[in-house]
């Protein structure tokens, strides 16, 4: 019974939270003309629900349960098959709300929050933003797991990394370079750029936490959370996601070839170091 509903329920919530999204956007006058046409919003609904059961709650079901990918037979690619299933998603949307039909601000950039009079200007900020960013979530986090070990829940602290976490820093320089490149930019543009205005900061960011659920590891979680009120924020300061696009790509760059590669270095047993 567990596990048919582990199966059933990323199905389910992924449905609830697509119809979620269609009601906001409504509430919130963002409807795209095209959804007059009941064809075009039950296709765009479908469109969603298998993004989010996909790349946002079918990690729900593997939650606890021992890890069955074998990592050495990823191929590279597949890193950005979710990235990929997102535009895939966001261009099908806009397609069908869209296509064919006339209305101010209809531009892909403009739904998405691509618009921006300065982008170069709202990199550099974000770039200096995103140093801030880690050092602060990496101050959050510390503090969490002091604060854990102070009240006896030592436990929950971590004593390695997930198994994908040392996989990944295993990689080749430049594909972890380009895995941190396309997190920043396709990972904002669905979860800030296009859910962000239609659902809230709540929402969205409850989604992009769930997203990193595969990680298994609930400590992680703490950051994920703590960066995405972050992004979150700077996002509605400055109206366009660019700054939050620079900011995410430099945290992941950082961690995957700088502070991963480091604390494996420390983490790794006698005799297994470089």
């Amino acid at each position: 019974m567990i596990g048919a509903w582990a199966a059933v329920a990323p199905v389910l919530l992924a449905g609830a939270v697509a119809a979620l999204v269609d009601l906001r956007t409504r509430r919130a006058g963002l409807d795209p003309p095209g959804f007059a046409s009941p064809l075009r919003r039950w296709g765009a609904l479908v469109l969603l629900a298998s993004c989010f059961w996909i790349a946002v709650f079918a990690a729900l079901g593997a939650v606890g349960q021992p890890a069955e990918l074998d990592l050495e037979a990823v191929e590279g690619w597949q890193l950005f098959a979710l990235h990929a299933l997102m535009v895939a998603t966001l261009l099908g949307w806009y397609a069908l709300g869209y296509g064919g039909v006339t209305a101010e601000g209809a531009s892909l950039a403009t739904q998405l929050g691509l618009t921006a009079a300065r982008p170069l200007r709202e990199i550099g900020l974000g770039l200096v933003f995103g140093v801030g960013a880690w050092l602060l979530v990496l101050a959050g986090v510390v503090a969490f797991a002091l604060a854990l070990t102070a009240l006896g829940g030592e436990e929950l602290v971590p004593q390695s990394p997930p198994e994908m976490i040392p996989w990944i820093a295993s990689r080749p320089w430049a594909l972890r370079l380009a895995v941190a490149l396309s997190a920043g930019f396709f990972e904002e543009t669905f979860f800030r750029g296009f859910l962000q205005p239609r659902v809230g900061i709540g929402l969205s960011t409850l989604l992009f936490v769930a997203a990193h659920l595969s990680y298994d590891q609930p400590f992680m979680l703490v950051g994920v959370t703590l960066l995405s009120l972050l992004y979150a924020g700077l996002v509605r300061w400055r109206q366009s996601i660019w700054a939050a696009v620079a900011a995410h790509a430099l945290f992941d760059a950082v961690q995957l070839l700088v502070v991963i590669p480091a604390v494996l270095e420390v983490w790794a047993p006698p005799g297994e170091t470089g």
